[in-house]
C-alpha cells in the first residue's frame, strides 16, 4: 500500500536540486529539502542530515535521498525494527541513473521506486524476490486494495516461491494478470471480498475499495453517527477496510458529522451537486439513498439502513473516489511575508504544494517562486480585491484547493477582510460548503522594525495612509490619537502615484507632538531585490523619501537611535516608560 503521507526528497548539493524538482513534478505534494549553505531554491533548508532524515522517518514520511545507499542506510539503521511501521526509504543517483529501494516493502516502496525510475527512463533496481518473478506485490496492493491478513504473507509468499499453485475467489485484475502460478485447484487461496471474512494462513483476504457510505445531515452527534455506520456494517456483514469514500450533498459539506466518520474510517469525502442527483431524486430515492448510489452504479446493492441520514451502496466495480463527484472545496488566505522565501512560514509552503489554483496580484503570485509550479494561477490587477474574492471563492466551491495569496500578512491591509467583506455582504449558497482558513505572515511592519532592531519593542500601532477606501479625515484622526497617545506608528501605503500629499499631512500632525529629531525608519523592498533600509528624522519625511514598496516606522518619544561602532544604527524604543 502506497504511504499516505507526502514523500521528502532530500538533497545535499545544488547539482541534486534539478533532480530533486524532477521527482517532485510527479509526487504530488512532496517537498525538497536541501542542505543549507550548499544548496538554493529549495522548500525547506537544514543543517543536519542525520538528525533531519531520521525526524522525517520517524514522522512516516517517505524518504527519497538523492545520495548514496550507504548514507541513509548507516543514518536510519538504528531506527529500523518493525517492517510494517517503516515508510519508504528510496537513494537515486545525483544523476538519475540508478533508483534503488531500500525500505518500507509494506509500503509501497517498489511501486514508488517505480514512477521515479520513469521519470529517468530507468529501471528501478527492485530485488524483492515477489515482485520479480510474479510481477505483482502480494504485501503492498494498489491503492483502495486493503490485506486483511498481513501477518499470514510471509509463509504463503515463500510457498508459491517454493512451487505452490493459487486459486483466486473473487475479482481483482491486478491478481490475475499478474504472473502468479492461478490454478482453480491451488492448495493455497486468494479471496477477494468486500464481506467479513476469517482468514486462515493458507488464504490470503483482500478487502476492495467496493462499499459506499452516504450521509445526510443529521441531528445525532459525531460519536453517535460513528455507532450507527459500526452498526450498519456489522449488521450487513460489510468489511469497513471496503469502504472507498464517504459521500454527500454538496448542500451538507460544511458538517461536522460528514468529515468525523471520514475521519474515523480514515477515508475521503466526495460531494453532489443537485444536478448530480436530480434524476435519483426524481426517481423516488432519498436524498443520501441517491447520494449512496452516484458513488456506486444504479446497479448497485442498497443496503437496508435504520437510520434515515445513512445509505450503504455496495459497487460491482471498485471505486475510485476521485472520479465521483467533488472534493469539498477549500481556501486559504496565505501571506507570503515581504518578500524573502526564508521568511515564509512551514504552513503556508504546505499549503503552496497542496493548492490547485493560486489568486492574487500578479507582483505577489510571483514572490511564491517554484512553489507554483504545476498550479493554475489567476493573476489580477492589485486593486481588484472584491473581484478577486468573488473567483477565489467561486473555484473552490468547484472543489478547488485555492490559496489566496497576500504578501506580508494576510489579515494586515490585505486579502483576509476582503475575503470575509464578500462573504458577508454578496453571499451565494454554493459558499457555504467551503472549508475557509487563514495563515499568516510576517507583516511588513515586523520585517521593517527587525532589519533596524527593536523600534516596536513598546506600545504601537499600525495606520493606512491610503484614503482610496476610508476619508482622510478618519486617518487624520487616528494619527493625531497615536501620536497624542504616544504610540510608535506603522504607516501603511504611505505614498503612491496619485497620492503625495498625504504624507506630508500625516508629517504636520506628528510634529504637534513630536520632536523634530524623532526617529523615523524607512523600509523599501523587504525582502526582495534592493532593499534598503535607513533612518532619517521626522522633519525630514517628505513624499520624495517613500512609494507603496516603502514601510514607514515613526518612533515614539522614547525611540532612540544607536550608532554602532561598525558604522551601522540600531533604533530601539525601550519597554520600560520611565
Amino acid at each position: 500500500m502506497m504511504s499516505k503521507v507526502a514523500p521528502a526528497v532530500v538533497v545535499l548539493g545544488q547539482n541534486s536540486v534539478a533532480v530533486g524538482r524532477k521527482i517532485i513534478s510527479v509526487l504530488p505534494g512532496a517537498t525538497l529539502y536541501g542542505l543549507a549553505g550548499r544548496t538554493s531554491e529549495v522548500d525547506v533548508s537544514f543543517s543536519n542530515f542525520g538528525e533531519t532524515v531520521r525526524e522525517l522517518f520517524a514522522q512516516g514520511s517517505p524518504v527519497i535521498g538523492i545520495c548514496a545507499a550507504g548514507i541513509l542506510i548507516r543514518t536510519l539503521a538504528p531506527m529500523i525494527s518493525d517492517k510494517r511501521q517503516e515508510p519508504p526509504v528510496i537513494a537515486v543517483a545525483e544523476d538519475g541513473s540508478a533508483v534503488v529501494p531500500l525500505l518500507g516493502g509494506l509500503s509501497g516502496v517498489n511501486d514508488l521506486a517505480r514512477r521515479i525510475a520513469e521519470v529517468f527512463a530507468v529501471k528501478a533496481a527492485i530485488t524483492t524476490t515477489g515482485d520479480i518473478r510474479f510481477r505483482t506485490a502480494l504485501l503492498s496492493p494498489p491503492a483502495g486494495y486493503h490485506l486483511a491478513n498481513p501477518d499470514d504473507a510471509k509463509k504463503f509468499i515463500s510457498d508459491l516461491l517454493a512451487g505452490a499453485k493459487v486459486k483466486l475467489e473473487g475479482t481483482a485484475p491486478w491478481l490475475s494478470e499478474s504472473q502468479l502460478p492461478i490454478d482453480p485447484n491451488g492448495e493455497l487461496t486468494i479471496k477477494i471480498s468486500d464481506r467479513l471474512v476469517n482468514p486462515t494462513p493458507d488464504c490470503l483476504v483482500y478487502h476492495p475499495p467496493t462499499i459506499a457510505i452516504a450521509i445526510c445531515e443529521t441531528s445525532q452527534t459525531h460519536d453517535q453517527v460513528i455507532a450507527s455506520v459500526w452498526q450498519l456494517l456489522a449488521d450487513a456483514e460489510l468489511a469497513p477496510a471496503s469502504i472507498a469514500g464517504v459521500f454527500a450533498p454538496i448542500a451538507t459539506a460544511a458538517h461536522p458529522a460528514i468529515h468525523a466518520v471520514a475521519n474515523a474510517l480514515g477515508i475521503p469525502t466526495r460531494f453532489f451537486t443537485p444536478n448530480q442527483l436530480e434524476n435519483l431524486l426524481s426517481h423516488g430515492y432519498s436524498p443520501v439513498q441517491a447520494a449512496a448510489i452516484a458513488a456506486t452504479s444504479t446497479s448497485a446493492q442498497l443496503i437496508e439502513a435504520t437510520a434515515a441520514e445513512i445509505a450503504i451502496a455496495i459497487s460491482p466495480q471498485p471505486i475510485d473516489p476521485s472520479t465521483i463527484g467533488q472534493p469539498r472545496g477549500r481556501l486559504a488566505v496565505i501571506g507570503t511575508g515581504p518578500g524573502s522565501p526564508e521568511w515564509m512560514s512551514p504552513q503556508v509552503k504546505e499549503i503552496l504544494k497542496s493548492a490547485t489554483d493560486l489568486v492574487g496580484y500578479t507582483t505577489y503570485l510571483n514572490l511564491v517562486g517554484s512553489l507554483g509550479e504545476g498550479k493554475r494561477r489567476h493573476d489580477s490587477d492589485n486593486r481588484e480585491e472584491i473581484s478577486r474574492a468573488e473567483l477565489a471563492l467561486d473555484l473552490a466551491a468547484e472543489g478547488r484547493y485555492v490559496a489566496v495569496v497576500s504578501s506580508g500578512d494576510p489579515g494586515i491591509y490585505a486579502m483576509a477582510t476582503a475575503i470575509f467583506e464578500v462573504l458577508d455582504h454578496h453571499a451565494k449558497p454554493e459558499w457555504d460548503s467551503i472549508d475557509i482558513h487563514v495563515a499568516p505572515g510576517i507583516s511588513a511592519m515586523q520585517a521593517a522594525a527587525a532589519s533596524i532592531g527593536a523600534p516596536l519593542g513598546h506600545d504601537f500601532c499600525a495606520i493606512s495612509l491610503s484614503d482610496i477606501l476610508k476619508p482622510w479625515s478618519i486617518i487624520a484622526e487616528r494619527i493625531a490619537a497615536a501620536a497624542q497617545a504616544d504610540f510608535a506608528i506603522a504607516f501603511y501605503n504611505p505614498v503612491s502615484k496619485e497620492r503625495t500629499w498625504q504624507l506630508s499631512a500625516a508629517r504636520n500632525i506628528l510634529l504637534r507632538y513630536r520632536t523634530a529629531d524623532t526617529p523615523v525608519v524607512l523600509a523599501r523592498n523587504l525582502g526582495r531585490p534592493g532593499q534598503a533600509v535607513r533612518v532619517i528624522t521626522l522633519e525630514e519625511l517628505e513624499p520624495e523619501v517613500a512609494d507603496m514598496r516603502t514601510m514607514i516606522l515613526i518612533g515614539s518619544s522614547k525611540t532612540r537611535k544607536i550608532q554602532r561602532p561598525d558604522g551601522s544604527v540600531c533604533v530601539y524604543t525601550p519597554r520600560r516608560y520611565s
